[in-house]
């Protein structure tokens, strides 16, 4: 129960959900995950030292360079339920019930309400 809470109060932090979300499906080092989300590498690299240590995601060395993954399918699976459920505070038809739902959506979320996905 507790890990639960502990990956509950990561989510609760805007830059790794957006982290989290540039993870999915695909392996990134601290540098590109800092393009991505358009912050320093230093404030990436912590974020993504609290991240391991909740044990969402993991690394692998490659030379001198580290990549960050998600440690599985239920990471991706909860980042993307939860901005799906933060579309259907909006009016309208959320995206998520209209966009395909077998094309991975590429868009970095911007928001809480995630009204920028395509």
């Amino acid at each position: 129960m507790s890990l639960a809470v502990e990956v509950f109060r990561m989510l609760a932090d805007s830059t790794r959900i957006q982290l989290l979300w540039a993870l999915i499906d695909r392996e990134l080092s601290v540098n590109e995950l800092a393009g991505e989300v358009g912050k320093l590498p230093a404030s990436v690299s912590q974020h993504l030292a609290k991240l391991r240590m909740s044990r969402l995601v993991h690394t692998r060395r490659e030379g001198t360079q580290i990549y960050y993954r998600l440690e599985n399918e239920h990471i991706a699976r909860l980042v993307t339920d939860a901005l799906d459920n933060a579309d259907h505070a909006s009016a309208g038809i959320p995206e998520h019930h209209r966009a395909d739902a077998g094309v991975r959506r590429l868009t970095q979320p911007t928001s809480t309400t995630a009204t920028d996905r395509p």
